[in-house]
């Protein structure tokens, strides 16, 4: 908060000094400007847009953290789990592999539970049809795998659209306190329009910036984690076609 706060007191401050005003009316005259901000007094300047950026943050921070906690390869691809099931796999104790994965919920385990759910509903199951079920299942699963970085990616692209909104609705404002009234209008109202247009516009980009690059390293973890599920479901199926073939 305090890196945010920095980088949006510079933008204001910014403004205001290549603006050259520093100054405005008060009862008594003219009042210099305080150069110190709170986060309540940059969260004022941007409008309501800062809160509908502070809720975006919130939720990329807590995407961030969940993706953090379930893309591991010991919530994905437990080793444990994979070579209990081989285990099973290899002394054909079928039953006790299926009731093993539904003790044990993973994306490994969904994808070893459907092709033997299938096993157990067919006489004489058919490899190929057990091959296609895992590769069914297998894409299911990745996709799921995916889509919970892909919020991120949606928060990183509306961020900055957010922020240009609220720099489109500070500009009219700047623009509007000329154009009503020219012969009235202080630079003063024209600064606090544009300070409050690049405040949101910075406010959008530190949103957007940080949930971009999660984004990147989530997706990137993710594809490692999908390819060793695909490893492990071309295990499974090697297993069950030659627990049919003996």
């Amino acid at each position: 908060m305090k890196f945010i706060s920095h980088v949006l007191r510079a933008v204001f401050f910014g403004v205001i000094s290549a603006g050259g005003v520093y100054a405005a009316e008060s009862e008594s005259g003219a009042a210099a400007i305080s150069t110190s901000m709170t986060i309540s007094e940059i969260i004022q300047t941007g409008g309501w847009i800062m809160y509908v950026l502070g809720l975006m943050s919130i939720a990329g921070l807590a995407l961030i953290i969940y993706a953090f906690i379930v893309l591991r390869p010991d919530k994905i691809i437990p080793l444990e789990f994979t070579d209990s099931l081989r285990k099973f796999l290899q002394r054909d104790q079928l039953e006790e592999a299926r009731t093993y994965c539904r003790n044990q919920p993973s994306p490994a385990s969904a994808v070893a539970l459907a092709a033997l759910d299938y096993t157990e509903r067919v006489k004489e199951p058919d490899p190929a049809m057990i091959k296609e079920i895992i590769e069914g299942e297998g894409s299911r699963q990745a996709s799921a795998i995916q889509q919970q970085t892909s919020y991120l990616l949606d928060i990183g692209v509306i961020a900055p659209m957010v922020g240009l909104l609220g720099t489109v609705l500070g500009m009219l404002t700047a623009f509007n306190a000329v154009a009503l009234d020219i012969a009235r209008a202080k630079p003063i109202y024209l600064a606090a329009g544009v300070s409050q247009a690049l405040v949101t516009t910075a406010a959008g980009l530190l949103v957007g910036i940080p949930a971009m690059i999660f984004y990147a390293y989530f997706r990137g973890r993710s594809g490692k984690l999908i390819g060793q599920l695909e490893m492990v479901s071309a295990d499974i199926l090697t297993e069950l076609i030659k627990g049919k073939d003996a």
